[in-house]
């Protein structure tokens, strides 16, 4: 896990797994990203083999606090298995999803 600076705000890129032994590292992380009233937070998952139940819900979470705020939390180039289980699941109700390289979106 690392932190950079995004075009909206900060840019987190995920790689290898994130489950229920790195879910509270995770969250720290996340949290400490949005202690400042952040509102838009990106995350690269392009490296991220697996994600389980708990990162899932780490990135619920934030994703939820973020819409309060009036922001949003965008998961950009997952892999195809994580990508489609959680548009299955309805994640992407909550958490845009963006398949495709590129920059983050505009306002």
């Amino acid at each position: 896990m690392s932190v950079s600076a995004g075009e909206r705000g900060p840019l987190i890129t995920l790689s290898g797994e994130a489950d229920i032994t790195n879910a509270a590292e995770l969250s720290e992380l996340i949290n400490a990203q949005m202690s400042g009233g952040t509102r838009h937070l990106a995350i690269d998952a392009a490296g991220l083999a697996f994600a389980d139940s708990a990162s899932v819900h780490v990135l619920l979470a934030a994703a939820r606090t973020l819409n309060e705020r009036g922001g949003g939390l965008l998961l950009l180039r997952p892999q195809r298995t994580i990508s489609v289980v959680l548009r299955l699941t309805g994640v992407g109700e909550l958490i845009t999803i963006r398949d495709e390289a590129g920059a983050e979106p505009g306002p």
